[in-house]
């Protein structure tokens, strides 16, 4: 009976979260195709349209010319009366350490015995608004919010961010947010026009693929540049302590024998 009672639960709770799954989809495709960006990108669209932005005014995955004719990517960026709001999606695991002026910040994993490096996203998604506003050139004086968003299971550290109109938050955040931005002065746009036209574009440009390549070739080219990961060798402090605890399986009547094992055992296990 009890197992009667476990596999109806079961089903349920499968049709359940099959039913929610399908309802959210719909909500992103009113967006976004569900093939296109990273799953992160695609939960932060979702969190925007439950706390009501209106579809038209979200663009997601758009691709930026630079002065230089290279193009930027930008994960999402949404049109409010306030403004826009640009938006850089991480997705990290352990600590992360940085401030706004240093050029990489540091991921830290395994109890410290792991740091990663990676450009900071604040400089980065000024290089975006930076790309953005060249392609504005009727919207000089429109506000532009920079958000950092880090899912995953991160937890920021030491992290300082001082400029106005740019934040570094948990996706818990982002309808506080959001909340607090559009309650903002409108925004004294030069042509909306442009604007949007340019969003779209931006958008569109993602379905060429030899812009995205072309991106995607510039951004690694750059990421060379990025320090090497550190791994800490713990194997010595390990050693020292496993040593006293198997010694005492070297005894032996025969000191010489004795002896000879515990050399074999060094030797043997020594790091090298």
């Amino acid at each position: 009976m009890l197992m009667f009672v476990f596999f109806i639960g079961l089903i349920g709770f499968v049709a359940v979260n099959a039913y929610i799954n399908r309802k959210n989809n719909k909500l992103i495709e009113q967006v976004t195709p569900l093939y296109r960006g990273e799953e992160t990108e695609r939960m932060l669209v979702l969190e925007l349209l439950k706390f009501g932005v209106n579809p038209k005014a979200i663009f997601h995955d758009l691709y930026i010319k630079k002065k230089n004719g290279e193009y930027t990517q930008i994960d999402a960026v949404v049109a409010t009366s306030a403004g826009l709001v640009v938006f850089e999606v991480k997705d990290y695991s352990g600590w992360i350490f940085g401030n706004e002026q240093q050029k990489y910040w540091t991921q830290v994993l395994a109890y410290g015995r792991e740091k990663h490096r990676f450009y900071n996203p604040i400089m980065q998604n000024a290089g975006h608004i930076k790309a953005l506003r060249l392609n504005l050139p009727q919207n000089p004086d429109i506000p532009i919010y920079s958000v950092v968003v880090f899912y995953g299971s991160s937890e920021l550290k030491s992290i300082s961010c001082y400029s106005p109109n740019t934040y570094v938050i948990y996706p818990n955040s982002i309808n506080n947010l959001m909340q607090f931005i559009m309650g903002h002065p409108d925004a004294k746009f030069g042509n909306k026009y442009e604007v949007m036209s340019v969003l779209t574009q931006a958008v569109e440009n993602g379905n060429d693929p030899i812009i995205v390549s072309s991106q995607r070739y510039s951004s690694g080219k750059y990421s060379q540049n990025t320090p090497a990961s550190t791994y800490t060798d713990t194997y010595t402090y390990t050693y020292h302590y496993m040593l006293p605890i198997r010694f005492p399986s070297f005894r032996s009547p025969d000191k010489q024998l004795r002896r000879a094992l515990i050399r074999a055992f060094f030797k043997r296990f020594s790091p090298k």
